[in-house]
């Protein structure tokens, strides 16, 4: 080891007869030491823990790449100067970031070192006996004794064989010592089971981050906009948006697909109060599990997923999507199909975009609502007054021009601009708005072609999560309940006995109880062993939970039997 020599401040002597004093330096191995032990503490766990919390905060601040890379490219456009330097920092990618990811790992090793040398310790405890019997047993907290008549057969030693049969019998772990002296006593333990509770639900809590941590990793989830009639084919280009993990690969896709064919909404038709209020979500899938595998029929609610493909699809919500048909100035159909529409209360009031950029000559847009059951007003506005489609009605403004999808930036579906195109159509214009009933057509101004409204069909917006985490994620979070049931039910406990023999032929015994922690159960604890002991031996108890009129002492300093009356 390298010494260090303290050597006097300038200007002072040193003193006569002084010795060096030698500074010890930990060296490289010692600084490990120290290191693991700083970051193993249960300080720097919860440190950690709270530097993930913040670490996470940025995530739900900024938009994230992985869920919304649009958002993210609009961001670095609207912010050149910041905006390359948050992406340097992956604050558009926190949650796979390396300073996310190490944050991470340190908790789970600090979470990991913290547990494995208590579990080490409390193993060591499982295996070495109950600790030594105290002198003085009267000054624990639960203290009785029992006097057994002389007469009865039973000596100092019999007795504290009695005693560890009835610890053993209550399941304590008992250890019988000092039977060679005249003072022979047992010492007992239970409630080991509380620690191991403890240690497994920190354990347990280790695996569900472990379990989470894997399913962000392999796992992945996206959205899909399911009309009836239509198909997804879980590919990468069948998904309205899809999130990956980590470590995705395309090849754990499964190449399953699933045909919504009917989606039934049930509404409250039978009390005033709450009619037209949804009662019930029911969609009936086909699904196959491969290209040439049999359709099966499958039913997908509320609440209910449906699982293929090691996926689960679950209902998250619905809507109208009106069948519409667009011909263009020359004649040609330039669009044909359900167009998805957005409820925006109640009564399905749904609003409702059409982009049709193969219009020739110029293109055509269309933005307005549509109401399953339309009502007039006494001005003739329209509102929606049912849910279902007792009278559905298209209410639309047209317009023509230029929609902006060339220009390469990335447009929402549901949203039309305008700044570029010109009105034709609106309540504001002598050609007036749009009002379409199933099976009408409309003739657009200036030669712009014809829009037919020709039937409805209904939309199941689908969320598709593949968790491969999920079922431990489940087995550890049960387990972690059972681990913390056991710490907080159990309690450690400890009993120690010691018998003597009194000189007039009478048997002594005192006994007493001590909790590790707080145990408000302690005293029924008490009385029931008090009770045992005393039914062991065939010795009557009085009122006050004693056999006589006399408190009996062990005095181990003394290494005597006395008896001190209670009149004394």
């Amino acid at each position: 080891m390298k010494e260090t020599v303290v050597k006097e401040p300038k200007g002072k002597a040193p003193q006569a007869g002084a010795s060096e004093v030698v500074l010890p330096q930990l060296g490289f191995g010692g600084m490990l030491r120290w290191a693991w032990r700083q970051l193993t503490s249960m300080r720097t766990a919860l440190f950690l823990l709270l530097m993930l919390a913040v670490a996470a905060v940025p995530g739900s601040l900024f938009p994230q790449r992985p869920s919304a890379p649009a958002e993210v490219t609009q961001y670095l456009k609207d912010n050149p100067g910041s905006g390359p330097i948050m992406d340097w920092f992956r604050l558009f990618d926190v949650y796979s970031s390396p300073w996310f990811a190490a944050i991470y790992l340190l908790l789970f090793t600090s979470l990991i070192g913290c547990v494995l040398p208590r579990a080490k310790i409390h193993w060591k405890a499982m295996r070495s006996a109950p600790p030594r019997t105290p002198k003085r047993l009267s000054r624990l907290a639960e203290y009785g004794t029992v006097t057994i008549p002389a007469g009865s057969g039973i000596d100092a030693e019999t007795a504290v064989r009695d005693a560890a049969a009835v610890l053993k019998a209550r399941r304590y772990r008992v250890d019988v010592r000092d039977l060679d002296t005249d003072r022979p006593s047992v010492g007992a333990e239970i409630g080991f089971m509380k620690e191991v509770g403890n240690l497994i639900f920190h354990t347990a809590m280790i695996g569900v981050l472990a379990a989470i941590a894997f399913s962000g990793l392999f796992g992945y989830s996206g959205q899909r906009v399911l009309v009836e009639g239509e198909t997804f084919v879980n590919t990468l280009t069948g998904y309205d948006t899809f999130t990956p993990g980590a470590n995705f690969g395309e090849g754990r896709l499964s190449p399953y697909s699933a045909t919504l064919d009917r989606l039934v909404v049930k509404y409250d038709r039978s009390t005033e109060a709450h009619y037209g209020q949804p009662l019930d979500f029911t969609a009936t899938l086909s699904v196959k599990d491969g290209p040439g595998a049999e359709a099966k029929t499958k039913t997908l609610k509320v609440n209910e997923p449906v699982a293929v493909g090691g996926t689960n699809l679950y209902l998250v919500g619905n809507g109208y999507a009106p069948v519409v048909t667009v011909k263009d100035g020359e004649g040609n159909v330039a669009f044909q199909g359900p167009v998805i529409t957005i409820p925006t209360d109640g009564a399905y009031t749904s609003l409702m975009v059409i982009k049709v950029p193969d219009a020739k000559p110029k293109q055509l847009g269309f933005v307005g609502f549509f109401l399953p059951t339309a009502v007039y007003n006494d001005e003739g506005v329209a509102f929606g007054s049912d849910p279902d489609p007792f009278n559905p009605v298209l209410n639309l403004n047209a317009y023509t021009g230029d929609l902006g999808l060339d220009s390469g930036v990335p447009r929402n579906v549901f949203t039309l601009d305008t700044s570029g195109m010109k009105e034709i159509n609106s309540r504001n214009l002598d050609a007036g708005g749009i009002v379409l009933k199933p099976n009408q057509s409309y003739t657009l101004p200036d030669g712009n072609g014809t829009i037919s409204f020709d039937g409805i069909k209904r939309f199941a917006a689908l969320d598709i999560r593949h968790d491969p985490g999920q079922a431990y994620v489940l087995v550890f979070a049960l387990l972690a309940l059972a681990g913390l049931m056991g710490s907080l039910f159990l309690n450690r406990r400890r009993v120690w006995v010691r018998t003597g023999n009194h000189p007039d032929g009478r048997t002594m015994v005192e006994f007493g109880l001590l909790a590790r922690g707080e145990d408000h159960r302690l005293a029924g604890e008490y009385a029931a062993i008090n009770k045992a002991l005393h039914a062991k031996w065939l010795v009557p108890m009085d009122a006050a939970g004693q056999n006589d009129d006399e408190q009996i002492i062990i005095n181990d300093s003394a290494q005597s039997v006395t008896a001190a009356s209670k009149d004394q």
